[in-house]
């Protein structure tokens, strides 16, 4: 190697030593102390300073020399300066930690000498990295407002989806294979709002990685669920010849079980190939295995929504009864299984890259996470016709023993007969669907297709 390009490299390396102390003092020092839990951070660090340091070299051989005063290239420590002329100069401030904000601009100054500026009171070579901690600032306010906002979701959910859950098994006259789907879905949300909230604050880290396998276990099942509510109700409509008799041990396998295999795969993988603290690092690929097969999920539910609204418009058509009131009913309907089905998350798939649209992006997506069980429980149990009227009778039942008046017999027969009929309907979804498609009368099969999907959403 020439001696001279050896001596140069001599020089940086002492002078990034310099550039480093010479840094805010206070913030690096902190981060200093916190090396051992920067394992990421540090590499990228490093990647980035190897990488100057090459670029600096090269430019050191170059055979024509820039005319005029200029700034060499320099490596303050953490963001590489390239070769400029007089005058300021910024470039986004480094991701490298929390506090920092990538969207705020770091600053230096190279002076008319050729030389890069200096700190007015300490007199060494400086960048100026005031805007990237006074800009997290307004950043940490607003992840605190986020937080809030995700445990209220949360907290509002939990109180809907008990009531809901008490309802459901409370009232044996509600009992039916959709319902039953209903209840597993919900205490999928249930156990999925907990572990959010538990995992929430710091946790041991003896006891970290143990909550985000549950966590991620317990995410897995909630679409997976969905899933399940999706295949239930297209074999219900599209596929009648099945609906008959549909066996629920493959639901339970579909959104209990399955669900373990990729969070087991992932914890085995993190712990080889990636294992940070608490396993909560987004920088690996390695997360595609738990969100891989919720993509999917979501995907198959889509289809199976578009699939549904095909098979309504299409039997519509045939049956000659495309009026814009029937058109509007089954687009309602269906649009009301979004929520049930997730497919809000497939409609807004990807995260945009201005500022102020991700703000807002941050919070629709917040809102339609973390407050859909509280969507759902409201949709599906509390404006739910049937659940209305099991209700709205054994109010008026509990209120006329309360009143000791039981001469109204008519009421009661009344009663009566509304609870038989509502025991009926439950049970009519598969005979309906199944005994007109033995029958082959298209206009009473669209009928029951519609009805069909009226009776599972019932608002």
């Amino acid at each position: 190697m020439d001696p001279n390009c050896f001596t140069r490299l001599l020089v940086l390396c002492a002078l990034n030593k310099l550039l480093v102390a010479a840094s805010p003092e206070d913030v690096h020092q902190d981060h200093l102390n916190h090396r051992g839990e920067h394992k990421v951070t540090r590499n990228q660090i490093a990647t980035a300073q190897y990488e100057c340091f090459q670029r600096i070299m090269r430019e050191s051989q170059r055979e024509g020399k820039t005319i005029g005063s200029v700034c060499n290239t320099t490596w303050d420590g953490w963001l590489c300066w390239y070769e400029t002329e007089p005058g300021p100069i910024e470039q986004s401030c480094p991701d490298y930690y929390n506090d920092f904000d990538p969207h705020a601009m770091a600053s230096k100054v190279c002076s008319e000498t050729g030389e890069w500026g200096r700190h007015p009171t300490s007199k060494r070579t400086w960048t100026n990295f005031t805007n990237c901690q006074d800009n997290s600032i307004h950043h940490g306010t607003d992840a605190m407002t986020h937080f809030y906002l995700v445990m209220i979701g949360h907290g509002l959910s939990l109180v809907s989806l008990f009531i809901s859950l008490g309802i459901f098994f409370h009232f044996k006259s509600l009992s039916c294979q959709r319902i039953t789907l209903h209840k597993n879905l919900f205490l999928s949300f249930v156990l999925n709002s907990i572990i959010t909230v538990v995992c929430a604050p710091p946790a041991p880290h003896s006891h970290c990685k143990l909550l985000m396998f549950v966590h991620l276990y317990l995410l897995s099942c909630n679409y997976f669920w969905m899933l399940c509510e999706g295949i239930y109700l297209h074999t219900l409509i599209v596929v009648a010849v099945f609906a008959e008799k549909q066996h629920l041990m493959w639901y339970y396998l579909l959104g209990w079980g399955f669900p373990m295999v990729p969070a087991v795969i992932h914890s085995v993988a993190r712990q080889c190939y990636y294992n940070d603290k608490c396993w909560v690092s987004s920088d690996t690929s390695l997360l595609y295995i738990i969100h891989g097969p919720i993509c999917a999920a979501l995907v198959v539910n889509l289809f199976f929504l578009l699939n549904i609204i095909r098979v309504l418009i299409t039997k519509l058509r045939v049956t000659h009864q495309a009026e814009s009131s029937l058109y509007m009913r089954a687009v309602r309907a269906t649009l009301i299984l979004i929520p049930l089905l997730g497919i809000q998350f497939v409609l807004l798939p990807y995260k945009p890259q201005n500022h102020w649209v991700v703000e807002i992006y941050q919070y629709i997506m917040e809102i339609l996470m973390h407050y859909q069980g509280l969507l759902v429980s409201t949709i599906f149990c509390f404006f739910n016709g049937e659940v209305q009227s099991v209700l709205r009778r054994h109010w008026n039942q509990q209120r006329m023993q309360f009143a000791g008046t039981f001469a109204n017999a008519g009421f009661l027969r009344s009663a009566s007969f509304v609870a038989t009929s509502l025991t009926e309907v439950h049970r009519c979804y598969s005979i309906e669907s199944h005994s007109e498609h033995m029958n082959g009368k298209k206009q009473d099969s669209c009928c029951s297709c519609y009805k069909t999907l009226e009776k599972y959403i019932k608002v």
